[in-house]
């Protein structure tokens, strides 16, 4: 089973839409009508879909921290800082996570992009 995604309300859409251009299963807080929870009942939603949760937002960080010192599961956090990463880079390694890793791998883990 493959990685699906599920991209903060601050992902730029290039990288959703490119995403999807490869193939990758991806769906936005804002299709989800979820743009406006907060941080941690995003984490929350996402996890209920079973997706791993790409951001920019590095709050986010810490409620998943927190979580793994709770033992409180969720799908995943995949982190980017956005002046750190290009679009172009997000992109190639989004699709690495998600076509090459096991949800399995993932759960309750906080990954660093790039790679």
């Amino acid at each position: 089973m493959s990685v699906t995604l599920y991209m903060d309300a601050h992902v730029p859409r290039a990288i959703t839409y490119t995403l999807r251009l490869r193939g990758v299963n991806v769906l936005t807080a804002q299709e989800d009508d979820a743009a406006s929870l907060s941080d941690s009942e995003l984490l929350d939603r996402a996890s209920s879909l079973q997706r791993v949760l790409f951001t920019f937002d590095s709050d986010l960080l810490a409620i998943a921290a927190e979580r793994q010192r709770a033992v409180m599961p969720f799908a995943g956090l995949i982190y980017t800082h956005p002046l750190r990463s290009s679009v172009r880079a997000c992109v190639h390694d989004l699709e690495l996570f998600a076509k090459v890793a096991e949800p399995e791998e993932l759960a309750n883990q906080v990954e660093f992009i790039p790679l």
